[in-house]
């Protein structure tokens, strides 16, 4: 090896150029050829190179070559490797970091990720607070406009009543200004400050989206690095798996290989460690249950020496894990067998090929005929799904007599952060984590109506019998009304085996990268419930395990329910008023309490909601441009299609007249403002027939 002390002259003499005279010679001569000349030292010391000599073969005979030992390690070493690469390399460091230390600091970078989509969805409120300034500010530049053209033609007829009327000009000639003008005029220019506010702020928020927007990026760098430290790449493992295999091919007398396909693909360490133990039993099992003796491999035509694939992909979010053989398969009737022995299934219950492969999953079961350090102790598949499910993610078995067993595990890529679908059942929001949905399809209400009137409703999608159940009744809440006004209901397509499942919800907020939170003892002990999120508007919500509510859920309480629902759905009113404030007053307190509203400024465009959305109730007001409250109710009295709804007039004109003039058109109920909620909330309750 070399030392800074030989380093440094070799680098004068590669970096340094010869004389001037000795290059102009090397012109007129031939060819050189460059050889590195090495000075033997004293016994017990390294030799030391002494020169670099450029020798022309014709001009100068080169002299013999050094002895290989002599030459060889020195300089290649120094041929091939720079200096200033070997003191780069020499330099580079590593820190030693605790794991708890690198969970904080991944923690703290979702906790800025949350704020940062507080802050955006504060932001496209503020944005749409300006849109809505801005169409305030035109209408009202539009009203002074009228204004001023109607206080322009009144000036042509007062003129002759003027005090100056003596001065000889005519109005057109010189124009007077009366208060009303310049008042419309000030008007005008307040209406012009405000638009230039408004055009500044709209600036504003244009650059506070630009910063959140590099904010994003330099905190998805910071948690993409944070990130990369827990990743440990499965290669490092490979060896221990494969020596399990020879192992297990050792104990039982059978031959087999294991192929690994993807070991540089990297996974979480956490997930890693806690997936290690179950990939090994896997492997034992496709050793011991699923691999033939060489005898019976070479009688089936297959080789002699077994396969065993472990194949790890990422897609997305999910690491993907595939661990298949190609020997015997299940034994499925040994399996049936032992599930009659163990009271597993009834005397004469038959079941699936698929329900029979789900067995195996069961705690304490085992079809080994004796008690091996490979099988038979009835410990192993219970476990290896209990964690992949605390790990939040899910695991498929196919089999094929003869042909073999394949093991399909999909898992999160991290556990700090995950991709979750967000569904909203009745006043509550949960999070389903991706690798636990099969996918998502969307049926006509109709059909959908159709399958609930059944005794068991099943919808058959992909070759897979899916039972339809409401998620809010796997949760401990009402079932889902299915909504009035969409022709086509989600449907959420949970794999669990025997009891898979498709989600009916009241809405399907989408997909969206959440910060997953441990939970307390107080809340980890629920079934069904593995964690927390925090979104983007500030709500808590619950993150679910899908497949363990529908395992815990009995077959015999599914979809009753959701035809009485439907008939009691939710409430959708129109609120009709040309104020903006009580629309929106009016509006809060029914969402609140869990109504669909919409809204509507006068008759006209009430009339307009009214031919495309199909509503319960009619809140209106009196007083209003283009159509007042008298006028509308009495078209929706003489329309066939609507004079069965409820009106209830809100007004501030509380006289016995009114009144009257109200009654006699058909409305149902007439308040006056200020109204009290309570009195409302009854009205509305005892027209439509339903709780709010």
């Amino acid at each position: 090896d070399l030392t800074d002390a030989d380093v440094e002259p070799l680098e004068e003499i590669v970096l340094g150029g010869p004389p001037a005279d000795e290059a102009k010679s090397r012109q007129d001569a031939p060819a050189a050829e460059e050889h590195l000349y090495v000075e033997k030292s004293a016994p017990g010391e390294e030799d030391t190179i002494v020169e670099r000599k450029s020798v022309a073969p014709v001009v100068r005979p080169m002299p013999s070559a050094p002895p290989p030992s002599a030459v060889g390690p020195v300089a290649s070493a120094a041929a091939a490797t720079p200096p200033a690469e070997q003191r780069s390399a020499e330099r580079a460091e590593t820190a030693r970091v605790e794991a708890a230390l690198l969970d904080a600091l991944l923690n703290g970078a979702g906790e800025i990720n949350i704020f940062q989509s507080r802050l955006a969805q504060q932001l496209k409120s503020i944005e749409f607070h300006l849109g809505e300034l801005g169409g305030t500010v035109a209408r009202l530049r539009e009203q002074l406009r009228k204004l001023e053209a109607e206080t322009e033609a009144q000036i042509l007829y007062r003129h002759q009543d003027d005090a100056d009327l003596d001065s000889g000009f005519d109005p057109l000639e010189l124009d007077r200004y009366s208060t009303i003008q310049q008042l419309s005029r000030a008007l005008a220019e307040s209406a012009n400050d405000v638009a230039s506010i408004n055009e500044l702020l709209h600036g504003l928020t244009n650059e506070a989206d630009t910063l959140l927007t590099q904010q994003a990026r330099v905190t998805s760098d910071l948690q993409s690095g944070l990130m990369q430290t827990r990743m440990v790449p499965f290669q490092r493992h490979v060896p221990r798996l494969q020596r399990i295999v020879r192992q297990a091919c050792a104990d039982t007398g059978k031959q087999a290989e294991l192929v690994v396909e993807g070991e540089a693909n990297e996974i979480d360490r956490q997930v890693l460690e806690s997936m290690l133990p179950p990939f090994e039993h896997l492997l034992r099992n496709s050793i011991a249950h699923g691999i033939e003796k060489p005898e019976v491999r070479r009688a089936r035509g297959k080789p002699e020496v077994g396969r065993v694939l472990l194949k790890i992909r990422r897609e997305g979010s999910e690491v993907i894990v595939e661990v298949s053989d190609d020997g015997g398969g299940l034994d499925l009737a040994a399996i049936r067998r032992k599930a009659y022995e163990k009271g597993l299934l009834a005397e004469n219950q038959k079941i699936t090929d698929e329900q029979a492969v789900e067995l195996i999953l069961q705690p304490g079961f085992s079809t080994a005929g004796e008690l091996t350090h490979t099988a038979g102790r009835g410990v192993g598949m219970d476990v290896v799904d209990n964690e992949v499910k605390k790990l939040g993610g899910s695991m498929r078995i196919e089999t094929r007599t003869g042909e073999g067993t394949r093991f399909l595990i999909r898992l999160p890529y991290t556990l700090a952060i995950t991709h979750a679908l967000i569904v909203n059942v009745g006043e509550e929001t949960f999070a389903l984590p991706l690798p636990t949905v099969e996918g998502i399809t969307r049926l006509s209400r109709d059909k959908i109506l159709q399958h609930l009137t059944e005794d068991e409703p099943k919808l058959d999608y992909g070759g897979v019998v899916y039972r339809i159940q409401h998620l809010g009744s796997l949760v401990g809440g009402a079932p889902s009304a299915l909504p009035e006004d969409e022709s086509a209901v989600s449907l959420v397509l949970i794999r669990a085996g025997d009891n898979s499942t498709a989600l009916l919800t009241d809405s399907l907020e989408g997909s969206r990268e959440i910060v997953v939170k441990t939970l307390g003892p107080h809340i980890a002990s629920v079934p069904g419930v593995t964690g927390a999120t925090i979104l983007g508007d500030g709500r808590v919500i619950m993150i679910l395990d899908p497949g363990t509510l529908v395992r815990a859920q009995r077959p015999a309480e599914p979809a009753r329910p959701a035809v009485e629902q439907r008939t009691a759905g939710q409430v959708t009113a129109l609120v009709v008023d040309d104020s903006i404030t009580m629309r929106r007053v009016t509006q809060r307190l029914l969402e609140r309490r869990g109504a669909k509203v919409y809204t509507a400024r006068d008759g006209l465009d009430a009339i307009s909601v009214l031919q495309e959305h199909a509503v319960d109730v009619i809140l209106l007001d009196i007083e209003m441009p283009r159509m007042d409250g008298y006028q509308f109710a009495t078209h929706v009295r003489n329309d066939a299609k609507l004079k069965h709804l409820p009106i209830i007039m809100i007004t501030s004109r509380s006289g016995e007249k009114h009144r009257a003039k109200a009654i006699e058109i058909g409305v149902n109920d007439y308040l006056s403002k200020p109204y009290q909620e309570s009195q409302l909330i009854a009205a509305i309750q005892a027209l439509v027939g339903r709780e709010l």
